[in-house]
């Protein structure tokens, strides 16, 4: 997966440029990012920062405990139904789907850094 990952950022397809008309709707534009270079990918310290806003921004977590480092269950005493919420937010987070095996396994800070800063799409 990493390999993966790390392949697709660095895969250039074409993009052309098109102006602005009445017959383009903005998803035409969202398609475009698409396939454009991931030149604009996240850094790390950008995921982590947002993954980090994420987290402390859950109505059952205390702010001051969140670190990269940090367990949803074991650090926050958050349960399974808090670790899928706080997954969701972060789907929302970054524009992104993350599979149901794949968001199962996330239950850290640093497991959701990881799942996202190597994701192709994530934005």
């Amino acid at each position: 997966m990493a390999f993966r990952a790390a392949v697709l950022r660095h895969i250039r397809l074409p993009v052309q440029t098109l102006k602005p008309t009445a017959s383009r709707a903005p998803s035409q534009w969202s398609l475009l990012r698409l396939f454009s270079s991931h030149d604009d990918h996240l850094t790390k310290e950008e995921v982590i920062d947002r993954v980090l806003d994420v987290v402390k921004s859950f109505p059952k977590v205390d702010p001051s405990k969140v670190t990269p480092d940090v367990h949803f269950q074991k650090d926050l005493g958050l349960d399974s139904l808090d670790n899928v919420e706080i997954v969701m937010a972060l789907e929302e987070e970054f524009k992104l789907e993350i599979p149901d095996k794949e968001a199962d396994k996330i239950d850290s800070c640093n497991l959701a850094i990881e799942y996202i800063y190597n994701h192709p799409m994530a934005g």
